[in-house]
């Protein structure tokens, strides 16, 4: 590299005289080096931030064609069913859920809530809906993943043939039920069904409304993407069916905050690969107080980004060991960080590409980080033209921005002190009795 041949070397030069020996050994050895070094980093960045963007709009564009989910033999009667329903002080609130449940169970069925360290009325409000309660009592173990753990168990010595899983807030539209139990027996594997959360205002916020759009993306375009590419996809921890042989042997016992994700991954790994089916329907909405949704997100994002750190490399481990293609690609959609932050990441990476480029004019991570732009630009309007445009006007995307700045503190915690304990979400119980009449 000759002396001064870029605007970063002249200005560095520039602050010792020319016979200064720190101003040759700069311009031998070590500004050569600093350069070609952070050059490498830069463009390492452009390539690592460009792959889950690629899969982003690979998936967001398989979504949009046509084809079958739902292609199973349908000769199978319909199996003995249990519906297992965690919850922790529900109370009233959950009686819209238990309601939409009820309507479509067959005799002989099952609804069963586990009542997970509650100190209210649950139990008792479940009794009044037909329920059959359980009730556990351990404060050291709270979340999702131990009340399920305990209602398998309580289950295990009369086993049904397929287990459904819901939130207490949930609104079950109506056939769900019955698609995913037949489903699942029929394919024997895990079955997915489309779970979406609507903003909680009438027109919506626009911070609501872009939240909305991310978890469209997320629980609907990318798996169906995924489903059309023939691939398995990972679960929401809502409406999710299960063969009991595969959901008795799943171990659940733990405090993950993201327990659904972990446990798609377990599933997978031992070869029972979800699938996502859009036949089968669950609603909710997402908290209108503000502390409450701030405190959801951070749940689900912190558990979503600690699972990306331990388990993608696992499973591309065991994709090579195995030999199976689908877990390398269920570790590439895990890869995919929360829409809002690989945004921020692209947009910093890019701003740094573009002042390497200027200062030393090594230009390939900002032409690289371009095209995955355009990847991502296309990837969101993408799925809101097709799958969110009713519920979030173009006029709401541009707050976007906005939504980038509330989503700062939440990854800021993760840096510094990431979420470890289980929190449950404030429920807006005018909300889901809303979603219950829709």
């Amino acid at each position: 590299m000759l002396l001064g041949s870029s605007p970063l070397e002249a200005f560095l030069l520039s602050l010792f005289p020319a016979h200064d020996a720190f101003s040759l050994f700069v311009s031998v050895v070590t500004l050569p080096s600093v350069v070609q070094v952070f050059n490498g980093i830069l463009l390492g960045c452009a390539v690592g931030i460009s792959i889950p963007i690629g899969v982003l709009f690979l998936e967001c564009i398989a979504a949009l064609f046509s084809g079958s989910n739902d292609s199973f033999p349908r000769n199978h009667g319909r199996p003995s069913l249990d519906v297992v329903i965690p919850a922790y002080n529900e109370g009233e609130g959950m009686i819209p859920t238990l309601q939409t449940i009820q309507a479509q169970l067959y005799p002989g069925d099952r609804l069963i809530v586990v009542a997970d360290n509650c100190d209210d009325d649950t139990a008792a409000v479940a009794r009044t809906q037909g329920a059959i309660v359980l009730e556990r009592h351990d404060p050291l173990q709270r979340g999702k993943g131990y009340a399920l753990n305990y209602g398998l168990q309580e289950l295990a010595e009369h086993p049904p043939e397929a287990v459904i899983i819901f939130d207490a807030d949930a609104t079950v539209h109506p056939g769900t039920i019955d698609h995913l139990a037949r489903q699942t027996i029929a394919l024997h594997r895990p079955i997915q069904a489309l779970y979406l959360l609507y903003p909680p205002h009438n027109p919506p916020k626009p911070k609501d409304a872009i939240s909305a759009l991310a978890f469209t993306v997320k629980n609907w375009v990318r798996p169906q993407g995924l489903a059309r590419l023939g691939f398995p996809c990972l679960l929401t921890g809502n409406g999710m069916a299960f063969p009991w042989d595969i959901i008795a042997d799943a171990f659940l016992d733990r405090g993950n905050l993201v327990e659904d994700m972990q446990l798609a991954i377990d599933l997978a790994i031992s070869g029972h690969l979800p699938m996502f089916t859009p036949q089968g329907k669950v609603t909710g909405f997402l908290p209108s107080e503000g502390r409450a949704a701030q405190s959801q997100r951070t749940r689900w994002e912190h558990g979503h980004l600690k699972t990306l750190q331990k388990q993608v490399w696992v499973l591309l481990k065991e994709s090579l060991r195995q030999r199976r293609l689908e877990l390398a690609a269920i570790a590439l959609d895990l890869s995919i960080p929360p829409l809002a932050l690989l945004v921020m990441v692209w947009a910093g990476c890019w701003v740094l590409s573009v002042s390497a480029g200027w200062l030393n004019h090594f230009w390939l991570p900002t032409l690289i980080l371009g095209a995955a732009g355009g990847l991502l630009m296309v990837s969101v309007l993408t799925a809101w033209y097709q799958f969110c445009r009713e519920i979030v006007s173009f006029r709401q995307l541009l707050a976007i921005p906005i939504y980038l700045v509330w989503k700062i503190p939440l990854y800021v915690k993760f840096l510094v002190r990431p979420q470890s304990e289980w929190v449950r979400t404030q429920r807006d119980t005018k909300e889901v009795a809303r979603s219950s009449r829709s």
